[in-house]
């Protein structure tokens, strides 16, 4: 799980590897340090945000250890949908019910819509939309897209999919 916490440290050296240390030590991944130095705040500690992967039973343990080390934990924000794609569908998009759609990437529990641009010409014609879908982890977002693509066939819908980052193209999906 993808976890960002902003803290308060105390400036003297070797605060830093007070947050680090444990992070490594559970098996976290730190992403991103933002080390606020000349912005104090008013009890003289130095604001501090740090970005890192670790497993979600690990948090406590990780939260812990820190307040023991005199770490002041500020804030502890659960980043949950780390995968992010967009993806371009045309056809009858409202007329085949567009809240089911949604509803069927957002039921799974492990992938959501996040955001949805819609443009219709006309009442009749076909429309088109990129949605955005969130997901926990690459491989989620990869079976979401499969859904997304099992609606569109049902729904006589063409899916236009991106590049991944791998090369490999998810191409175009059309049921008429």
């Amino acid at each position: 799980m993808r976890i960002s916490m902003d803290l308060e440290l105390q400036d003297t050296p070797g605060q830093l590897m007070h947050v680090l240390t444990p992070v490594s030590d559970l098996g976290g991944n730190v992403l991103s340090v933002v080390h606020h130095h000349d912005k104090k705040t008013f009890r003289n500690t130095v604001p501090v945000s740090v970005i890192f992967d670790i497993e979600e039973h690990m948090l406590e343990e990780l939260q812990k250890g820190l307040e023991k080390s005199g770490v002041t934990i500020v804030r502890i924000g659960k980043m949950r949908l780390r995968a992010r794609t967009h993806i371009l569908l045309i056809g009858h998009i409202i007329h085949t019910d567009l809240m089911q759609t949604i509803d069927e990437i957002d039921s799974t529990g492990f992938a959501e819509v996040q955001d949805l641009s819609l443009s219709m010409p006309a009442i009749d014609d076909p429309s088109s939309a990129v949605v955005t879908i969130m997901a926990t982890g690459k491989e989620e977002l990869k079976k979401s897209v499969e859904i997304l693509k099992d609606i569109a066939e049902r729904k006589d819908m063409l899916v236009i999919v991106p590049i991944d980052e791998s090369g490999i193209s998810g191409g175009l999906s059309n049921a008429g």
